[in-house]
């Protein structure tokens, strides 16, 4: 076990990677820290996350003050989803995941009964389940490349652009490495397109924020890279998540 003499300054971080198919790689980059200060408003208070492929959405939630819950397939009934304010699911979790399918109605009924989700993107090989939505909607590959794609708001007075935290241009400045990934191509009609982006010399494309009311509740499906970009400490996409998080909170 490696420790540092106290007695020292180190501007160096230690990063050990091990995988199975390649040998031990030890970097030491610069050692460094972003702190981000941002006006951001949140309504509710206890969210549940269902982990998926691996990410920190998790953390960057408890960041924003909320109580957060992990929560597997089995809790996903009246009694394990009571006093939640919204679910979140994990990156990947419908492609990872055998849990969730067989309890995919007592999500629904969450939702329908005034609860809230925010589905993160999937793949769209190898799905465990066809419907992982109260709504159809169909994966594609489309993704937006350029992480400073200009954005079209399609649907700009609706509840996730402007409570608690109004979105404006200014939100989706300083994004890194991408938009969005993995677009639904065709969904069914019930969905709100909220957002558009498009690289250069192609179409903008409208599938990277969806949002459908079923029943008393929202359900959200989006492909934009959250996982990146909060783990970046991007202001916007924090103002963003805390939108879709509060649908539906007073």
């Amino acid at each position: 076990m490696w420790a540092c003499p106290l007695d020292r300054t180190y501007r160096n971080a230690r990063l050990e990677i091990h995988y199975k198919n390649i040998p031990p790689i030890l970097l030491q980059p610069p050692a460094r820290i972003r702190a981000a200060s941002l006006n951001l408003q949140t309504r509710g208070r206890r969210v549940g996350y269902l982990p998926g492929a691996g990410d920190s959405v998790a953390a960057a939630l408890e960041q924003m003050g909320y109580e957060v819950k992990l929560l597997t397939g089995a809790d996903l009934t009246a009694e394990g989803l009571r006093g939640l304010d919204a679910v979140v699911i994990g990156v990947r979790a419908f492609n990872v995941r055998d849990d969730l399918a067989a309890h995919l109605p007592g999500l629904f009924e969450y939702v329908k009964a005034g609860g809230n989700v925010v589905e993160q993107y999937n793949r769209p090989t190898g799905l465990k389940t066809d419907q992982f939505a109260p709504y159809s909607l169909r994966i594609s590959n489309d993704r937006v490349t350029d992480e400073n794609a200009a954005v079209t708001f399609l649907a700009p007075d609706h509840p996730v652009l402007n409570t608690p935290n109004r979105i404006t241009d200014a939100d989706f400045e300083n994004w890194v490495q991408e938009r969005g990934i993995t677009y639904p191509s065709q969904w069914d009609e019930r969905w709100t397109a909220v957002l558009a982006f498009g690289d250069s010399g192609e179409e903008p494309l409208k599938g990277g924020l969806l949002v459908a009311r079923y029943g008393e509740g929202y359900f959200v499906y989006t492909g934009l890279v959250f996982f990146r970009e909060l783990s970046a400490g991007v202001p916007g996409a924090y103002r963003l998540f805390a939108n879709l998080v509060s649908l539906g909170r007073k």
